[in-house]
């Protein structure tokens, strides 16, 4: 399947992920963006915007809620009674899609780089509601949600963030 078929578009406003092929949208996904809001300085907490793509593809065949820490699975699975334990975590949890920037200036290179500020499409616990600005910058979906797009897009896929 070729890249440049398929695209990815994250609208801030309406927290929502919709995922096209050829112009055509075949799913809208909730998600929950930057609870900052968005921009693209390195440190804001915040969500970039532009063009990007899909830069790494991390967690195939790891089992749903798998725990990620420095894009490396650890050997735990989330649970609640974690949640519990550790209530500021900002869990990154099943798959991650890294995105990288396209935009030099904007969201490539210098205190704007998206790829060096550690920018996913990730899961996060289901307990999370969606639909609300509440993450440390990245794109949280539901676990199912994440498995599913993880699964029908290639790396180089182009994303852009807009809001």
């Amino acid at each position: 399947m070729k890249n440049d078929l398929l695209q990815i578009i994250i609208d801030i406003p309406s927290q929502q992920l919709h995922y096209l092929r050829r112009d055509k949208l075949l799913k809208v996904y909730p998600v929950s963006t930057g609870k900052n809001g968005v921009g693209e300085k390195n440190g804001s907490g915040q969500t970039p915007r532009g063009w990007h793509i899909i830069r790494a593809k991390i967690g195939q065949d790891q089992p749903v809620n798998t725990i990620f820490v420095g894009r490396r699975p650890i050997e735990e699975i989330y649970s609640e009674g974690l949640e519990e334990k550790y209530p500021q975590r900002d869990w990154i949890l099943t798959r991650i899609l890294w995105l990288s920037g396209l935009e030099l200036g904007k969201n490539r290179l210098g205190d704007c780089d998206t790829m060096r500020r550690y920018i996913y499409i990730h899961g996060c616990p289901d307990s999370k509601p969606m639909g609300i600005p509440l993450s440390a910058g990245c794109i949280r979906m539901r676990n199912l949600d994440i498995v599913e797009l993880f699964n029908n897009i290639p790396v180089g896929t182009k994303v852009l963030i807009r809001g």
